[in-house]
């Protein structure tokens, strides 16, 4: 296709999402005008995936040369933390990849073009950009795409507006590591945190509104929290904050279990959609809670009009949103296709990781499925037996009658490596039998899904190490 005849698509935003959307875009023909408010590159590089990765890894490597399973024969040691040397190598990934899959990428592309600025739809086929000198421009185009993320929500507890806490964003910029932290949230930025400032020296307490990672199977919030205890940490189910106030350099909170006191305090209650100054309701742009609805070809109520990402109501992880804009570039270049989520893996990076994908025991049987389950202990697996760290399971999900493989639950060392082979099993559709049957290397963790699949029919504790 002809560029200089090919569709004018606009580009609202520039984290994974846009970047897909773009790339996608340009190869199938059209012109891109990418509009970005602000730092280039989107949550996941800047303030999410890639700093929030880099802190939990050092923070392992901190808690295991003060404690592995090994210490009686691999002598521990006594761990200093600088933080702030540990931040200025955060960042100076951060701004390295941002440079190099964001902005060079964009910059040595001729067919898009980038332009610094808030956008605000005038009509279903223009935006006004309002720039940083206060002029505004005018973008006429042919498709949109609406990628503008996300960003921390501040819950409604009295007094916290006038405090400095800290949110998932400032937190990963702390370049002191509290003696104490406080922890309002339960969900996956919450845990990561919590555990990683706990094994960078801080005391944690978490304050759950009902449990850890309440929208799982309870067995992983147990799990988790059992693991946080023997790190020393505090988890304070059922609890909410009903005052938070700043004095003293202390944050106190005032709890139903009594008073909680803490030199930082982190709020990570889940995250609001960036969409309130896009004039959207102008358009007709459907929304829910600020999230843009959104169809399995990413069209918006408005004809012409795509989205994808953090800022929708889809599942708010950076895979899913350049999946979206992938999709969505086919479909606003004339290609007809969908996103399809019904074996997306999720992955929580805690000691240990805790990963899904398809369907938990609950979700099926809310399905109306007939459902049969096992749950596998880790001291079933043999690479967790060499680790000498066998605390946590795997769980397998699976239609009764056939034994199709419905879902997987995992916590886990390396959760998030093994969950990848249970999703290829999901979409092919394959039976507990099938996996049990398959070729695992041993003395992996993966084999833990061979080893759950034939506890279906097996006694597991009957077979030979590495029996068939």
């Amino acid at each position: 296709m002809n560029h200089k005849q090919s569709p004018h698509i606009v580009v609202i935003g520039s984290g994974g999402a846009a970047m897909a959307a773009s790339l996608k875009a340009v190869e199938r023909g059209a012109r891109v005008t990418i509009i970005e408010r602000g730092t280039l590159g989107g949550t996941c590089v800047n303030t999410g995936c890639v700093p929030s990765k880099i802190l939990i890894r050092a923070a392992d490597i901190a808690h295991l040369r003060r404690n592995s399973p090994f210490d009686c024969g691999v002598s521990k040691q006594s761990v200093e933390i600088n933080r702030a040397r540990l931040v200025e190598q955060q960042q100076a990934l951060v701004e390295g990849l941002r440079h190099a899959k964001y902005g060079s990428i964009i910059s040595d592309n001729p067919h898009i073009t980038l332009v610094g600025g808030e956008a605000r739809f005038v009509d279903s086929r223009t935006v006004a950009v309002r720039q940083p000198g206060g002029t505004e421009q005018h973008i006429r185009f042919d498709r949109a795409f609406i990628c503008t993320g996300a960003r921390p929500a501040r819950p409604a507890i009295p007094g916290l507006a006038e405090t400095p806490y800290l949110t998932s964003t400032t937190a990963l910029l702390l370049d002191q590591v509290p003696p104490r932290l406080a922890v309002i949230g339960a969900s996956v930025v919450a845990v990561e945190l919590a555990q990683a400032f706990a094994r960078l020296g801080s005391q944690v307490t978490v304050l759950a509104r009902s449990r850890l990672l309440s929208g799982e199977d309870p067995a992983i919030g147990d799990a988790l929290e059992a693991a946080f205890y023997r790190e020393g940490m505090d988890v304070l189910r059922q609890t909410q904050a009903s005052r938070v106030a700043y004095s003293g350099g202390e944050f106190i909170l005032q709890t139903p279990a009594g008073e909680c006191r803490a030199e930082q305090l982190l709020v990570a209650t889940g995250r609001v959609p960036n969409t309130e100054a896009l004039g959207l309701e102008m358009i007709g742009v459907r929304t829910n809670k600020g999230a843009i609805e959104v169809s399995e070809r990413m069209e918006t109520s408005v004809p012409g009009i795509y989205a994808g990402g953090d800022c929708t109501d889809q599942p708010r992880y950076v895979y899913v949103a350049a999946a979206a804009g992938s999709r969505a570039a086919i479909n606003m270049t004339g290609g007809d296709v969908k996103l399809d989520l019904s074996a997306m893996p999720t992955v929580v990076f805690t000691a240990p990781q805790v990963a899904t994908v398809g369907l938990s025991e609950a979700q099926a049987k809310a399905r109306g499925l007939s459902v049969d389950t096992r749950t596998l202990t880790l001291d079933n697996v043999p690479r967790a037996q060499v680790n000498f760290d066998v605390h946590g399971f795997i769980k397998m999900v699976a239609e009764k009658d056939t034994g199709r493989l419905l879902g997987v639950q995992a916590v886990a060392a390396e959760a998030g490596e093994l969950i990848q082979a249970a999703v290829f099993a999901l979409r092919s559709r394959m039976t507990v039998q099938q996996i049990g049957d398959e070729l695992f290397p041993y003395l992996t963790m993966v084999e833990g899904l061979k080893l759950c699949a034939q506890a279906f029919t097996k006694d597991i504790k009957q077979l030979s190490c590495c029996a068939a």
